[in-house]
């Protein structure tokens, strides 16, 4: 086991940024950690979730799954249903990625889900095996939060585990755990739309700084006391917005 672990999340397609971050990934001393949506509103999802895909095959990478890697693998099973809310998410960014630009204007979303299932085949079959939380000394790793009502928090719901917001944030932790997560952006949390910093409530730590929003991207680095470094990056590019 590694000595410390090195937690990223909410990449949302900006390569380039998760380039950075990665710069600073010692393998010989960091369990990697990423903590889901790699995709969507980003211009390079696909880039990002073969890398994805890499890091756990080469580096022995833990990925958990995101409400974004759950949209994708819905619309693919879904298209009809889906396409539309997909879309307004960020989801064109993704097909377009995987597919080549205007593919979402060029093909039915049957069309798509069927040529995306065909060429991605390993892909889609990684993600469709993603974990949901990770477990590492006294913390825990998940891309939303945990229910917080439970006795036990291992019987959260599936879909809490990649959605849920105001009952975690909210509620009172006492899993003896501390609880990291991305999902729901640090400028919201700390209610001013615009401080990026990571945000701390109750042994809680929300690492996702908002940066497809114009925010920014965190990799945290902890031991198993503390939290030991956090390393930030600004998205230079400005804020993605959706293509109505």
């Amino acid at each position: 086991m590694k000595s410390l672990v090195y937690v990223i999340s909410d990449i949302h397609g900006q390569l380039d940024l998760f380039q950075q971050l990665l710069r600073d990934f010692d393998p010989m001393l960091h369990q990697l950690v990423l903590i889901g949506d790699l995709n969507d509103r980003g211009p390079r999802s696909k880039e990002c979730l073969l890398l994805g895909m890499e890091l756990v095959q080469k580096q022995g990478c833990i990925y958990l799954r995101g409400n974004h890697e759950q949209y994708l693998l819905q619309f693919l099973q879904d298209p009809e249903e889906i396409a539309e809310r997909y879309w307004l998410n960020g989801g064109k960014e993704t097909v377009n990625s995987l597919l080549h630009p205007g593919a979402t204007q060029e093909y039915s979303p049957t069309e798509i889900a069927l040529m995306i299932r065909s060429r991605y085949k390993e892909l889609i079959q990684f993600l469709t095996d993603l974990p949901y939380y990770y477990e590492w000394e006294k913390y825990v790793f998940v891309h939303a939060g945990i229910d917080l009502t439970k006795a036990d928090w291992h019987q959260t719901s599936l879909r809490d585990f990649i959605w849920i917001r105001e009952p975690f944030l909210n509620g009172k932790n006492h899993t003896g755990k501390v609880i990291v997560f991305g999902h729901t952006i640090t400028p919201s949390l700390h209610g001013d739309g615009q401080t990026t910093d990571l945000w701390f409530s109750d042994d809680k730590i929300g690492i996702d700084g908002g940066a497809i929003f114009g925010g920014s991207v965190h990799g945290v680095i902890f031991n198993p006391e503390r939290l030991i470094q956090d390393i930030e990056y600004q998205n230079m590019k400005g804020p993605w917005k959706p293509d109505f």
